[in-house]
C-alpha cells in the first residue's frame, strides 16, 4: 500500500512504494535457446507478476506453460533467469530542502538591498529635475490574487501536514534529521533523454500509413514483434497477467500488467475515442504554460484553449469523477473553475492539495514563500448530466468527495513525476471503475494512459537490477 497513514486532514504517501509493490521481475530464456530469426524491432518478454490491483486488492500472477518452457524448434533445453527490478529509491531521497528558511530570508534581504539601492539611483536621478518620489512595492494584480489564495489555505496546509508528519515521525517512515546528516548523498547521472519519445512521436505523425489505413487496437501476446510504427498512434494493451519489456529506438521499457496506452499527442486522439470506452474516473496533468518552461524548452506546454478541446465528455462515463492537476497561478486556477469545467459540463466537488515534504518531514519549499510553494493543486469535479442517470450497477455506492483534502509525500526527483491517486481515490469511484491518465508519463496496473511522452518514466534506467536466479 502507497497510504502510509489515513488521518482527517488527508493522506501520507510513499509514491516509492507504489511503484515498486508491481514487483517487476522479468523472466527470459538464456540465448542460446531464443530463436535463430531475431529481429531488431520492438520486442517483448514475460515477466512474473505478484503484486497488488491498481485500487489495492490482491492478485496473484503465475506464469503460464509458453513462458516455462522450451521451444522443440530451439532444441536443447532451456533454462529460465528471472531478474527482478525496482524503482531506483534515490530518486526520492529528498534529505533536506530545496531552498531553506535560512537562504529563503537570505535572498529576500538580498533583493530588499537590491531593490533600495535601485530606489535611491531613481530618487537621485528624479531629485535632479526638482521632484521627489517615494519608495513603495507594488504588486501586480495575479501576485495580489496569489497572496490571497496562500492566506486562506494557509492554515489548513500547515495544520493538516502537521498532523500527517508527526504521524510519520512516529512511525519511524520520516526520519528526524539529525539521522540523516551522515549520509553523504551523491547526485545520480542517469541517461534520461537517450530517447526522446515526445520528438519521436512528432516524426510518426508524418508516416504516410498513419494517414491511409485506420489502425486497430494492438493486443500484446507472447513472443510479439512489432515496430515502432505499430506502437504509435494506435491503444496498445496489455491484457496479460505478466509485465512485458519492449524496446523502442534501442531504449528498453517496462510494461505492467493489466495496462494499457496510446503514444500519441493531442491532434491524434481518436485512437482513444475509436476503443469505444468510457472512464470513471480521468485525471488530467497539463502541460501549462510558464516562464521557466518557455525558457528552459524542457517540454512543450498548451494553451488554455487546446487544453478545452481535449475530448472529455466523450471520454466520461455517467457521474465521471475528473481530476485536474494545477499549478499556484492563480489564472489557471480560475480557468479550471470559471471555463474548462463547465465548458465539460463538470461540476467542482472539492480541492485538494499536494504538499511536498523532505525524508524529514520539512516542507521542500517555505510555506510562505513569494516564489515557489511546497504544494500543488488538484481540482475535483462530477460529470453533470442532463437527466439524472443511474450508476452502472445500482447497489454500488461511493462515498461524497471530502473538500480540502491533502495529500502529503516525499516528490520525486524526477520532474512532474505525480504522487499516485489511485489509493486514495478507491473510495470514490466504483471497485472496477475504469481509469484513464491524460498527459501520462508513465503506466499503472489497471489504467489507461495517454500522452507523447506516456513511456518516459517506465524506463529501464530508472530501474535497479536487484536480484536473478536460474
Amino acid at each position: 500500500m502507497s497510504v502510509v497513514h489515513q488521518l482527517s486532514p488527508g493522506w501520507l504517501l510513499d509514491h516509492l512504494s507504489f511503484i515498486n509493490k508491481i514487483n517487476y521481475q522479468l523472466h527470459q530464456q538464456h540465448e542460446a535457446c531464443c530463436s535463430k530469426n531475431e529481429s531488431t524491432s520492438v520486442c517483448f518478454n514475460s515477466l512474473q507478476m505478484d503484486s497488488m490491483s491498481s485500487f489495492g486488492a490482491p492478485a496473484t500472477f503465475v506464469a503460464s506453460d509458453s513462458t516455462t518452457k522450451p521451444d522443440s524448434d530451439h532444441g536443447g533445453n532451456c533454462e529460465m533467469f528471472i531478474q527482478k527490478y525496482v524503482f531506483r529509491s534515490e530518486l526520492f531521497d529528498v534529505t533536506k530542502p530545496y531552498i531553506t528558511s535560512a537562504i529563503h530570508k537570505e535572498c529576500q534581504q538580498k533583493n530588499e538591498k537590491e531593490d533600495l539601492m535601485n530606489d535611491v539611483k531613481k530618487e537621485n536621478f528624479i531629485s535632479i529635475i526638482g521632484k521627489k518620489r517615494k519608495r513603495c512595492v507594488v504588486f501586480n494584480q495575479g501576485e495580489l490574487d496569489a497572496m490571497e489564495y496562500h492566506t486562506k489555505i494557509r492554515g489548513i496546509i500547515l495544520d493538516g501536514s502537521s498532523q500527517l508528519i508527526q504521524e510519520g515521525l512516529k512511525s519511524g517512515f520520516l526520519h528526524p534529521l539529525p539521522e540523516k546528516q551522515d549520509k553523504c548523498s551523491e547526485r545520480i547521472t542517469l541517461p534520461l533523454d537517450t530517447c526522446n519519445l515526445s520528438e519521436l512521436c512528432e516524426m510518426a505523425k508524418h508516416l504516410p500509413s498513419l494517414k491511409e489505413i485506420e489502425l486497430q487496437t494492438l493486443q500484446l501476446m507472447e513472443d510479439d514483434m512489432v515496430t515502432e510504427q505499430d506502437l504509435f498512434s494506435r491503444v496498445v494493451e496489455n491484457n496479460s497477467s505478466f509485465t512485458k519489456m519492449i524496446t523502442l529506438m534501442g531504449q528498453k521499457y517496462l510494461l505492467p500488467p493489466k495496462s494499457s496506452f496510446l503514444w500519441s499527442d493531442i491532434s491524434y486522439m481518436h485512437p482513444l475515442l475509436n476503443c469505444r470506452k468510457t472512464y470513471d474516473v480521468i485525471v488530467i496533468d497539463p502541460p501549462w504554460p510558464n516562464k521557466s518552461v518557455k525558457r528552459s524548452n524542457r517540454y512543450s506546454y498548451l494553451s488554455p484553449l487546446q487544453i478545452k478541446q481535449l475530448p472529455v465528455p466523450k471520454l466520461a462515463a455517467p457521474n465521471c469523477l475528473v481530476v485536474t492537476w494545477v499549478t499556484n497561478r492563480q489564472k489557471h486556477l480560475r480557468f479550471v473553475k470559471e471555463e474548462l469545467y463547465p465548458s465539460w459540463s463538470v461540476e467542482i466537488v472539492a480541492e485538494w492539495h499536494w504538499v511536498k515534504i523532505t525524508t524529514s518531514g520539512e516542507f521542500v519549499f517555505p510555506l510562505d514563500s513569494p516564489h515557489k510553494k511546497p504544494y500543488e493543486g488538484l481540482i475535483l469535479g462530477r460529470v453533470r448530466e442532463e437527466t439524472a442517470l443511474p450508476l452502472r450497477n445500482a447497489d454500488v455506492r461511493v462515498l461524497p468527495i471530502p473538500d480540502h483534502k491533502l495529500i502529503v509525500s516525499v516528490p520525486c526527483t524526477l520532474h512532474s513525476h505525480k504522487p499516485p491517486l489511485a489509493e486514495v481515490l478507491k473510495d470514490y469511484i466504483k471497485p472496477d471503475g475504469e481509469c484513464l491518465e491524460l498527459f501520462a508519463r508513465n503506466l499503472q496496473p489497471g489504467w489507461t494512459s495517454w500522452g507523447n511522452e506516456v513511456l518516459k518514466f517506465q524506463h529501464v534506467d530508472y530501474f535497479i537490477a536487484v536480484e536473478s536466479r536460474s
